[in-house]
């Protein structure tokens, strides 16, 4: 039997460059996560942990902490409006939302534990979601245009 695919540290800094690139120009944020599937191995949670890293790093730009917070409150409703969730994508991006919260306040979440129990292999392209919606929500909280942000992101390494 073949060894597992590990992804690389140039494949993290792919996925974060394609989503940023989505993102930075408001393309459709499905045709990027279509051009970061390919680097997805089957049965893993890469690249989600890194767009969580991302999503942690967008709070730690903005400033985020708990004297000046930004409300998870409407977060998906608001600055993910082209996603609809349905049953248990409900639980999933609520996950993925607050577990990069979690990260960001220094929270070393045990994912495997949590995506096991879904049965599915998209906990990434959840994560992938929660970052935009962090990303989004820090640019309007912080008057910080998104294309802006995500220069700043891009100039520190969250793979």
């Amino acid at each position: 039997m073949a060894p597992r695919h590990r992804p690389t540290p140039e494949e993290a800094a792919q996925a974060v460059e394609l989503l940023l690139n989505a993102l930075e120009s408001d393309a459709d944020i499905f045709d990027a996560f279509d051009r970061i599937r390919p680097l997805h191995p089957k049965d893993n949670t890469f690249p989600g942990e890194v767009f969580v890293r991302l999503a942690a790093k967008a709070l730690a730009e903005g400033g985020v902490s708990p004297s000046d917070p930004i409300s998870e409150d409407g977060l998906v409703e608001r600055h993910l409006p082209e996603a609809a969730f349905r049953g248990r994508q409900n639980h999933k991006i609520r996950y993925a939302v607050l577990v990069a919260a979690a990260t960001h306040a220094g929270v070393e979440v045990d994912l495997l534990e949590e995506v096991a129990y879904w049965g599915t292999d998209d906990f990434w392209s959840y994560a992938g979601l929660a970052a935009v919606a962090w990303i989004r929500a820090v640019s309007a909280a912080r008057g910080i245009p998104v294309a802006e942000l995500c220069r700043r992101l891009r100039d520190t390494s969250v793979a």
